[in-house]
């Protein structure tokens, strides 16, 4: 979930605009070398290019209803599993209990269930099966080259954004527990039953993806806890409006939200106004955009 927009002055969009040049040629430079890195708690346990996909997989042309490009679209692709148990090294069982983090290029960072990773149906596309040059359509409202590896999904249902990952300019999958690598998003010290909880599940299931708590999280959006909480500069209903319909605020690349019940945007306020208060500031990173 983004933050609203804040007033800005007018040095802030010429810096944004240096930061965002920079992070484009970084992006572009890192998605460049075409190499897909499996880790295990920050450790690198192997390192694919397409090559080494291709030989091991065979992939297939496969065509799947993307919610991103808002249509049928035709990928050549390998099964998610075949690719997980070759970069990992480990059986499907073995894997299943498990939690990953799936991080692209912009930071967007996406964490999932192993047992998730490993429904049938899931592919990492390695090319664009429509376009015979080598290159990527261009995805999302920003237009961006969605390669080298793009996470897919072929079954009926399974283009719900919400409950299945989609990461394009896929960078890294990490093997990692959710609290040892996103410690201070935790509510601790709150009750058990206290509704915070039930905003963190929320948050982690729909939010870490593109935004941190207290440094830790995707990087897309902006922190909503430091330096300020959000819930310290924009009022309760505000934030759940937003929230729910983002495009009736600005055009913006933030997906709607309108499964959230009105419980579960209290809850998700409910653990804002818990954070706020268990803040812990590792500094400014790069603007967000």
């Amino acid at each position: 979930m983004l933050a609203l927009p804040m007033r800005a002055t007018a040095l802030v969009p010429v810096l944004a605009a240096v930061w965002l040049a920079a992070s484009t040629t970084a992006a572009a430079a890192n998605a460049s070398d075409g190499v897909l890195r499996f880790k295990r708690n920050g450790e690198t346990v192997a390192e694919l290019d397409r090559a080494a996909i291709e030989s091991a997989c065979t992939p297939t042309r496969i065509q799947v209803d993307d919610p991103y490009y808002g249509r049928p679209k035709d990928f050549l692709a390998c099964p998610l599993r075949s690719v997980l148990v070759l970069g990992f090294g480990e059986s499907v069982t073995q894997m299943g209990d498990q939690n990953f983090f799936l991080r692209a290029l912009d930071g967007y960072t996406r964490p999932a269930a192993g047992a998730r990773l490993l429904e049938a149906g899931g592919y990492l596309a390695i090319a664009d099966a429509e376009r015979d040059d080598g290159s990527w359509e261009p995805i999302d409202r920003r237009q961006l080259d969605p390669g080298p590896f793009y996470m897919i999904w072929s079954r009926p249902g399974q283009n719900d954004t919400n409950r299945y990952p989609w990461p394009f300019q896929l960078a890294s999958i990490e093997i990692a527990a959710f609290d040892s690598e996103y410690p201070h998003t935790l509510p601790r010290g709150v009750p058990s039953e206290d509704p915070a909880w039930s905003g963190f599940a929320i948050f982690r299931s729909e939010c870490v993806a593109c935004h941190a708590v207290n440094g830790e999280g995707g990087k897309i959006g902006p922190d909503l806890n430091v330096p300020r909480s959000i819930v310290e500069y924009r009022p309760a209903d505000q934030i759940k409006a937003f929230v729910r319909d983002p495009q009736s605020f600005r055009y913006t690349t933030m997906p709607a939200h309108r499964h959230l019940t009105d419980g579960q945007l209290d809850a998700i306020v409910a653990y804002f106004e818990a954070m706020k208060t268990r803040k812990r500031d590792p500094g400014p990173g790069p603007v967000a955009h």
